[in-house]
């Protein structure tokens, strides 16, 4: 359940800031946020825990100069907001695995899934605001919004689905 979400995040995160600055003109950067996202996913496999700490801080860095240069907003906060969900979900894995497993192992990642899932959803709001009011809310914004709606009811219908049986 966590690595689908932190999956998701971590390509909807590179994506969204990507997108951002390629929308401004900065291809040449939008290619590597690409490549740091590549390089993020790469570390899940390797286990190289220290990559998503580095990560978080260089989509936080990009995010604020983006913002400082006057990108679209909604695409920067959705790449930090994305990147602190995928650097929370890699923590909370690490922290999973030396717990083992028990029958309460389920339910604490169920409610760390609920609480982080409501916070990113509040800052996805957020974001769309701004969206509206800067009168950027286009296509490619709905469709992103789509996206992580579609994501967020597969969580549920998921755990609505293990609950039963």
């Amino acid at each position: 359940m966590t690595l689908i979400a932190l999956l998701s995040s971590i390509v909807i995160s590179s994506g969204a800031l990507a997108w951002g600055f390629a929308q401004s003109g900065f291809t040449y950067f939008s290619v590597w946020i690409i490549v740091l996202g590549l390089g993020w996913l790469l570390s899940i496999w390797q286990r190289w825990f220290w990559y998503s700490s580095f990560a978080l801080v260089a989509v936080t860095v990009l995010a604020a100069l983006g913002l400082w240069f006057g990108f679209s907003p909604g695409w920067l906060f959705a790449g930090g907001i994305f990147a602190l969900f995928a650097w929370d979900m890699t923590d909370f894995r690490q922290r999973l695995v030396l717990m083992g497993r028990n029958d309460n192992t389920r339910g604490i990642e169920r409610r760390h899934l609920l609480r982080v899932s409501l916070l990113a959803l509040a800052g996805m709001a957020l974001a769309s605001v701004t969206m509206l009011l800067r009168w950027e809310f286009n296509f490619e914004w709905g469709a992103l919004l789509v996206v992580v709606i579609l994501l967020g009811l597969g969580q549920l219908v998921g755990w609505f689905r293990r609950q039963n049986k």
